[in-house]
């Protein structure tokens, strides 16, 4: 869903729903700062769904459905890398995720989005992904 910022500029909410108001789910946020990286990303996820990259905007109201597959991996990207400060390390992880298959996708979106053990999968992602030898793991 686009959430307008002023008429040059937005971010993004992604939920998750099976298109029932009350089961909608937030999987992600992108401020308007933090979108510039995703647009790659985000053009795909519209390509791959069927939709023109013009259908996102500012003045856009209403929720941009998605192709299950190309939201995964959209709402995959943005939950991992959204929170990195490095830009070389979000660059990393971001065309890892786009580098996966389908299933490695599916399974790392289901390892993520747990309420009891997501914030670990999500770091033990970015480590897969982007390791710096700064997270203290060794072989």
């Amino acid at each position: 869903m686009v959430q307008p910022v002023d008429t040059d500029s937005y971010g993004l909410l992604i939920e998750e729903t099976n298109s029932l108001p009350e089961h909608s789910t937030v999987v992600a946020r992108l401020t308007a700062e933090q979108l510039t990286p995703f647009l790659g990303t985000l053009r795909v996820a519209l390509r791959d769904s069927g939709h023109p990259p013009t259908i996102v905007g500012p003045s856009r109201r209403k929720a941009v459905p998605l192709d299950e597959a190309a939201a995964i991996r959209f709402a995959l990207v943005v939950s991992a890398a959204a929170p990195l400060t490095r830009p070389i390390r979000r660059l990393t992880v971001i065309e890892g995720v786009s580098a996966m298959s389908d299933e490695e996708a599916y399974y790392w979106y289901a390892k993520t989005t747990r309420k009891d053990s997501g914030r670990r999968a999500l770091r033990a992602l970015r480590i897969l992904l982007a390791d710096d030898n700064r997270s203290g793991i060794t072989s």
